[in-house]
Formats: structure tokens, C-alpha cells, sequence
């Protein structure tokens, strides 16, 4: 059965905050979670220019013992669905779970980003325990999405509307997971009106690839 392996990388750590304070998204200001100082480190600046500095901020947290702890609690709290949780998203995606393996790092950064080549993403440092679990299954989800739909959908829609849909199909984690870890994925803004869509059209056929082709439809019409 595929796992998920919990961890702390200190170094990966540090390159988020930093990523974080440099990057932009359509969805959400990411930067407005990071301090006013440490956005002044980083801002503007290579990541081997205030990587330094930006660890010597981030020490005492680092050397906190909650930062063990946590990362220890959600590998626990994680073992006792994990089957689940993976049996039921094969179901529903219609498709093998993309890895054996996938690594979740915590991030003290207000931002998860996640990687599909190397089925990696992180989980917040500052989430409650239950959130924590959704992060996982949330970007999980889009892990199995880039592996198996990506690249089709894409090509109908392109890298933007892509990316929407991606984030959007999320809403199913509200209608099909929720009693695995009691907390909302609550979605970003300017998705509100897709995941509705999402969500309604669901509940009237459980097909996910019937889902995603009335997606397309919708967003080619809608936008």
C-alpha cells in the first residue's frame, strides 16, 4: 500500500520562505502570511544571498521540540486512514495511485506547494492537526491529477484553466473525505463558482472522468 512519509528538511524549509516571498499567484497573496522582515531578506533576492540571515530568523523555531512533535503527530494521525484514504481516491479517480511514496515536508511558510516529479509537498507548520491531514489529501489529489489528466486537459484548455480546474476538483475532498479528517478544504476565491459547479454535478453522476470532460465544456463556455 503507498505511504506517506512525514519529515522536516530545514534547507527545503528556508527555500519556501523564500520561494514564497518571490512568487506570485492568481489566486492568493501568499506573501501577506510572511513577516515584514523576513520579506525584506528575501524579497528581490537570490536564495543563496539571504539564506543566512533568513536561518538565523528562523532558528529559534527551528530548534523548538514542537517542531518534531507535530511532524510525529500527523505521521500518526496520518497511518490511521491512510488506507483509506488511498482506496477511496483510486476509486474515485478511476486510475492506480501515481507512487508508492510521497513525501510531505513541513514548512513554517504560509504556502504548500507541491512537485509532481518528485511526489513531494508540504504541510503548514501552523495548521491545526485536521487541516494538516486535508493538506495531505488535498495535495495528493493534485498529484494524481497532473499524473493522469494533466497534460490531456491542457491541451483542450490550457496551462491557466488547467491550473483552475486542478485546484477546484479539491471541493470532492469536502463531499467524499471529510469524515477521514473533520476540516473543510475551504478553495481559493476565484474558484468559488467552479467548485460549486464541481459539486453539483457530482452529486448527479459519480464519474470523474464524466466530471472532468463537463468541466471542460464549462470552462471553455464560461470563460
Amino acid at each position: 500500500m503507498t505511504k506517506v512519509n512525514f519529515k522536516f528538511d530545514k534547507e527545503k524549509d528556508l527555500y519556501n520562505i523564500w520561494e514564497t516571498c518571490n512568487s506570485k499567484s492568481n489566486w492568493y497573496n501568499f506573501k501577506q502570511n510572511v513577516t515584514s522582515n523576513v520579506l525584506k531578506i528575501c524579497g528581490g533576492k537570490e536564495f543563496e544571498d539571504c539564506k543566512n540571515e533568513l536561518e538565523n530568523i528562523a532558528e529559534k523555531i527551528y530548534k523548538s521540540s514542537l517542531i518534531n512533535i507535530f511532524v510525529e503527530s500527523v505521521n500518526k494521525s496520518w497511518e490511521g486512514i491512510n488506507n483509506e484514504y488511498f482506496n477511496r481516491l483510486e476509486k474515485i479517480m478511476k486510475k492506480p495511485i501515481c507512487s508508492k511514496d510521497f513525501t510531505a515536508y513541513l514548512t513554517t511558510a504560509g504556502r504548500c506547494p507541491y512537485d509532481p516529479e518528485e511526489k513531494t509537498f508540504f504541510f503548514s507548520f501552523f495548521n491545526s492537526l485536521p487541516n494538516a491531514m486535508n493538506t495531505t489529501g488535498h495535495e495528493i489529489m493534485h498529484l494524481q491529477f497532473h499524473e493522469y489528466y494533466w497534460q490531456d486537459t491542457e491541451k483542450q484548455l490550457g496551462k491557466e484553466k488547467t491550473a483552475d480546474l486542478k485546484e477546484a476538483l479539491t471541493v470532492l475532498l469536502n463531499l467524499e473525505f471529510n469524515d477521514l479528517w473533520f476540516a473543510k478544504d475551504i478553495g481559493y476565491e476565484p474558484h468559488k463558482e467552479l467548485r460549486k459547479f464541481i459539486a453539483n454535478e457530482w452529486k448527479k453522476e459519480k464519474d470523474f472522468d464524466v466530471l472532468i470532460e463537463k468541466c471542460v465544456d464549462y470552462l471553455k463556455e464560461k470563460h
